[in-house]
């Protein structure tokens, strides 16, 4: 795995009150989602970014408003809702 470092000026992290460890954790969860939903890398690869198990990457997701379910248009959802 490759390492990325990325500079923040201090006054963002007092301003923010975020220690280096939370804002590191931000970063992290920032670029998988950023990922997962403009690059179509896959869930478990962006779990491994954001240093989360697969469900607790599901969990944020979600509480990013992003589903995991993706569909090419609305005929594929009705299928799938369908055999649901």
């Amino acid at each position: 795995m490759r390492r990325i470092t990325v500079s923040i000026p201090e006054e963002v992290l007092y301003d923010t009150k975020m220690s280096i460890e939370d804002a590191s954790s931000f970063a992290r969860k920032a670029v998988a989602l950023g990922y997962y939903t403009q690059s179509s890398v896959s869930l478990g690869y962006c779990a491994q970014i954001a240093e989360m198990q697969e469900e607790e990457f599901i969990t944020y997701l979600g509480q990013n408003h992003i589903s995991i379910f993706r569909f090419e248009d609305k005929e594929e959802f009705q299928g799938e809702l369908n055999n649901a």
